[in-house]
């Protein structure tokens, strides 16, 4: 018995003298930097966009005929023909967006404006 007390230690660290050799432990490479998004272009480059209270920034160039998906904040409201019940300007992933509400009689009407282009429509 007291052999096989004597011989156990030693029988266990036998299996960590073992030849195969370890790479030693890697810390874990930094986070990859978060690149910032590109800047959005400023409201001037954009040409006459909406202000907070549904005003134009400058005189509207009056191209766009019909309302439709890529026209201008200021031709929605040139052709509409009156002010939005509600506008909300914002900075988001895409640059400048903008959301203008008008209030219809028995609907309501939300246009989305990204950089100055409508993207679509809520009725």
């Amino acid at each position: 018995m007291r052999l096989l007390l004597g011989l156990l230690p030693a029988l266990l660290l036998a299996g960590c003298n073992s030849t195969e050799r370890r790479e030693p432990i890697q810390p874990p490479p930094p986070p990859s930097a978060v690149l910032p998004a590109a800047p959005a272009a400023p409201a001037s480059a954009l040409g006459p966009v909406l202000d907070g209270n549904g005003g134009c920034t400058g005189p509207v160039p009056g191209t766009a005929t019909a309302i439709a998906t890529g026209i201008g904040e200021c031709d929605l409201v040139r052709l509409k023909g009156r002010p939005p019940t509600d506008v909300l300007v914002g900075e988001g992933r895409s640059g400048r967006e903008v959301q203008v509400l008008y209030t219809e009689p028995g609907a309501k009407e939300l246009y989305f404006f990204v950089n100055n282009r409508l993207d679509r429509i809520v009725r």
